[in-house]
């Protein structure tokens, strides 16, 4: 299990999540199901020290909404 920050683009206004998931593909795919009218991204570089999921009960998931930024169009 991975966790990785996701870039979550929607018109004006971006934001990060952060996606536990069995490989980034999945991350990314559960992004887009949850933000269906967005681009979403992994964000790089991934951080190695929470890259690696250690917890054996995680669960697939955006874990959290990482922070929120309007930007100019």
């Amino acid at each position: 299990m991975i966790r990785v920050v996701i870039e979550v683009w929607n018109g004006a206004t971006s934001f990060s999540v952060v996606a536990q998931a069995k490989s980034l593909r999945e991350a990314v795919n559960i992004a887009a199901v949850v933000y269906p009218n967005a681009e979403v991204r992994v964000k790089f570089p991934i951080d190695a020290e929470t890259f690696f999921v250690k917890d054996a009960s995680a669960r697939v998931e955006i874990a959290s909404l990482e922070r929120a930024e309007g930007m100019a169009a």
